[in-house]
């Protein structure tokens, strides 16, 4: 017959907390995986410059993925695992909605970014930097538009993360 004087309380203490940095970095790491997955599904959808673009983002995605995994070692975590499936904003059917699907991905993927450059210095800081940057970029590419401040649109209250503005403006089908 065992005690439980001998067993951990469930609430970690300070020292076992993680710290800002590495919570930050989980997350920037549950959103890659959230992204190759999305980016994965929505592939087969698009063909020509689109496809092209598709499956150069999900590379990107993987590769940011594996560096997050070795930062959170690093740290001293153990890295977030990927979800067998993801939950999708809305049903992607056609190549209008993979567009608009990959352009939700790089939204949330900035706002996870822009998080890690709050919460990292140095060349963490600038690596996270250049990661928002990059999803700014993409998300403007897929939507045919930018926005003011890439990865915040859908934290403002009562913002709908699903709505990425029309897919059909300038620049939306890949023409310049």
């Amino acid at each position: 017959m065992s005690t439980r004087s001998d067993t951990r309380s469930v609430r970690p203490s300070e020292e076992d907390a993680d710290s800002p940095e590495l919570t930050a970095v989980q997350a920037a790491l549950a959103a890659e995986h959230a992204a190759v997955y999305g980016y994965g599904l929505l592939g087969g959808r698009l063909d020509g410059k689109r496809g092209d673009a598709a499956r150069a983002a999900y590379d990107g995605h993987r590769a940011r993925r594996d560096a997050l995994a070795r930062t959170v070692r690093d740290l001293g975590g153990r890295p977030v695992a990927s979800d067998a499936a993801y939950a999708l904003p809305f049903a992607v059917a056609d190549s209008p909605s993979a567009v608009r699907l990959a352009a939700v991905l790089e939204d949330r993927i900035a706002g996870a970014y822009a998080d890690l450059v709050r919460a990292t210095e140095g060349a963490r800081r600038k690596e996270a930097a250049g990661a928002l940057r990059e999803a700014a970029v993409r998300s403007a590419r897929w939507r045919g538009g930018n926005v003011a401040f890439p990865g915040l649109a859908e934290r403002a209250a009562g913002a709908d993360p699903a709505a990425t503005g029309p897919v059909e403006a300038a620049g939306a089908d890949g023409a310049r």
